[in-house]
């Protein structure tokens, strides 16, 4: 049974990166996302692939709802053209907010920022916090030395295969969609339980 999507959480860079197929890969993203009905989740700034995201959105038409911490849109890095903004005390009620507003997650290209939190959302998942698709936006191969690791992750016995595979990846923003529509949690159980009896 496909997934439908209300919102999904995009995280990229602040910055607009090297390539411009970034930028083109933001743009239509944003009007995919709007073209589909699917509102868009993200740190409401104005710049970088940040603001290309939103603001192919709405000019399509979308949703767009941003979270961005005080410290940040007192700087005037917030988005003021957004559905809705909502100003938050901290990078943690940030994330918090954005996953709870989401029914999944892309990240695009970007910097820490977005590592972080990519892995902080996929570690969730793994958890069993939330039963969301995770997903990257491999544009032009910027993912392929992290999806590499994620599988020597594997191989070196830090993570399950059945975890490897929840984290979803495309080159392209219909595929992913699609991909992520059909996305079935692992049912691994008390895993980490099964994992300490292994160990005894």
């Amino acid at each position: 049974m496909m997934r439908s999507f209300r919102r999904l959480c995009v995280y990229c860079g602040s910055n607009r990166g090297g390539s411009p197929e970034f930028t083109e890969a933001a743009i239509t993203l944003g009007k995919t996302l709007a073209a589909r009905g699917i509102g868009v989740v993200y740190g409401g700034g104005h710049v970088g692939l940040m603001g290309v995201l939103a603001d192919a959105a709405l000019a399509a038409g979308g949703e767009v709802i941003g979270v961005i911490p005080a410290a940040l849109e007192a700087k005037e890095l917030g988005h003021s053209r957004l559905t809705e903004l909502h100003v938050v005390a901290s990078m943690h009620e940030r994330k918090q907010m954005m996953a709870d507003l989401s029914d999944g997650f892309i990240a695009m290209p970007g910097g820490i920022g977005t590592l972080e939190e990519l892995f902080e959302t996929f570690t969730w998942l793994q958890l069993g916090f939330h039963h969301k698709p995770v997903a990257l936006l491999n544009v032009g191969g910027f993912y392929d030395a992290l999806v590499g690791f994620v599988r020597q992750l594997t191989r070196d016995g830090f993570l399950k295969p059945e975890h490897e595979a929840c984290l979803l990846v495309e080159r392209e923003a219909n595929a992913l969609l699609e991909k992520m529509g059909a996305f079935e949690p692992p049912q691994l159980g008390k895993w980490m339980e099964r994992m300490k009896a292994e160990e005894r």
